[in-house]
């Protein structure tokens, strides 16, 4: 076996700012040669193929091929593979020229996740950017502090809704439901998923009958809603969407982010006629991170790349509710959201998927005051009506906030003691989030 030195790099020896590095899980035989098979990784999705051709030069290779940072195992056999081991599990790390294939998500992932997904137990884990790509995206217009600065609320976590039943209302139905949400003291609530623009609710029909809702709830209120109204469709379509629900007052969108694609999303949120927030609905991202051998990692794609997008809050699943989702993917996901990324503002994780008034609490001990608590059912479905569900869950954040339980709460507020009556409270069996204990 010989391998090109170019290929084999030290981490410390590579201009970082020429490079995207990606991480990976890959599995092999007993018998897998896994930096060789690290190294045909880096030469298919570059300059190389699968034998030597006149047009791969000396010079091609510098300018353009990936470089193999490191190959390790674990556990790390060293001397030898016991006889009943029949697999071996690895980390490798491949830095990949970012010019290849320029400041874009398409081309970028047909690079660091294209054909070789193809070749078994290889998962892309995460993608490191040097600041000389990051510069190239102006990330979320809003984030955590303009969302805030839009509502008028600082000191506490944001609650959100979204309208159930998921499709088959009417305009003026969903602003019915709508104003219920948002007279109880809900900060934003968003279309389903589901429904964008249907015949029997059209998208300008629905934005109309919604916004003259919310106005009369806030009003009531005395505080702020912000709806965001889905505008997922094809390319072109999805921005004239956007124009058209702005036009008739929307003051926040959603986008079906992982169906349309990071890069067209990027055309609604670096648009400079689009002037309110955008919240990214995490749906289809499943079906790039369950698999726990291939495709991407959640934290890569329900996290990372949507706020590099530009998207200002983010859906993501919890192990609360109706979907399988770990709580260390959770708790992770949400830290990447919220974690320093240059000049790439903080966006807002949205728990949702199941959520109750039951979760504030441990959702507030994870996250803190920045999280935004997404709530469909434990709102529509409240015994006392959704008003009356939104209003468990001001009482439940309130109290959390002021450092007092939610049981004890539950005891003074009518309404959220009917929600914990039916949801119960929800209590993590580890000890903390920082805990050597596991």
């Amino acid at each position: 076996m010989f391998i090109d030195p170019i290929i084999m790099q030290l981490p410390e020896e590579i201009d970082r700012e020429r490079f995207v590095v990606a991480t990976y899980y890959a599995a092999g035989k007993a018998g897998t040669n896994m930096v060789k098979f690290a190294a045909a990784l880096a030469i298919e999705q570059t300059c190389g193929t699968w034998l030597k051709v006149p047009g791969e030069t000396p010079e091609v290779r510098e300018r353009a091929i990936g470089r193999v940072l490191g190959v390790y195992e674990a556990p790390a056999y060293q001397i030898g593979v016991p006889e009943d081991v029949g697999e071996r599990h690895f980390i490798i790390r491949i830095a990949y020229p970012w010019h290849n294939f320029g400041a874009q998500f398409s081309m970028m992932l047909s690079t660091v996740i294209g054909n070789i997904s193809s070749s078994g137990k290889v998962k892309l884990l995460d993608l490191e950017f040097p600041k000389s790509f990051l510069d190239n995206f102006q990330g979320p217009k809003f984030g955590v502090q303009g969302i805030r600065e839009i509502l008028g609320v600082y000191d506490r976590p944001l609650l959100n809704n979204m309208i159930k039943p998921c499709i088959g209302l009417t305009p003026e139905k969903t602003a019915e439901l709508a104003y219920e949400a948002a007279v109880g003291g809900v900060d934003v609530i968003k279309d389903d998923e589901l429904v964008c623009d249907p015949s029997f609710c059209r998208l300008e029909d629905r934005v109309k009958a919604v916004m003259e809702a919310i106005k009369r709830a806030d009003e009531v209120k005395g505080e702020k809603t912000l709806y965001a109204f889905n505008i997922t469709a094809p390319a072109l379509q999805m921005r004239e969407n956007a124009y058209k629900a702005i036009e008739a007052g929307a003051n926040a969108l959603m986008v079906n982010y992982a169906s349309v694609g990071l890069d067209t999303v990027r055309l609604i949120t670096e648009d400079p006629n689009v002037n309110v927030p955008v919240l990214a609905h995490s749906d289809y991202t499943g079906a790039q991170y369950e698999s726990p051998w291939s495709g991407l990692s959640a934290t890569l794609i329900g996290a990372k790349m949507p706020r590099l997008a530009g998207l200002d809050m983010i859906i993501g699943l919890t192990p609360y509710g109706k979907f399988p989702m770990m709580m260390d993917t959770f708790v992770n996901m949400g830290l990447q959201m919220l974690a320093p990324m240059r000049h790439i503002k903080p966006v807002f994780p949205m728990p949702g998927g199941g959520t109750t008034q039951g979760h504030i609490e441990d959702v507030v001990k994870k996250f803190g005051n920045d999280v935004m608590i997404a709530a469909g059912g434990a709102i529509h479905g409240h015994p006392m009506g959704p008003a009356a569900g939104a209003r468990a869950f001001r009482q439940g954040i309130d109290a959390v906030c002021k450092g007092r339980s939610l049981a004890e709460a539950a005891k003074e507020h009518e309404e959220l003691g009917a929600a914990v009556e039916c949801w119960g409270i929800y209590t993590e069996d580890k000890t903390g989030l920082f805990d050597l204990k596991g």
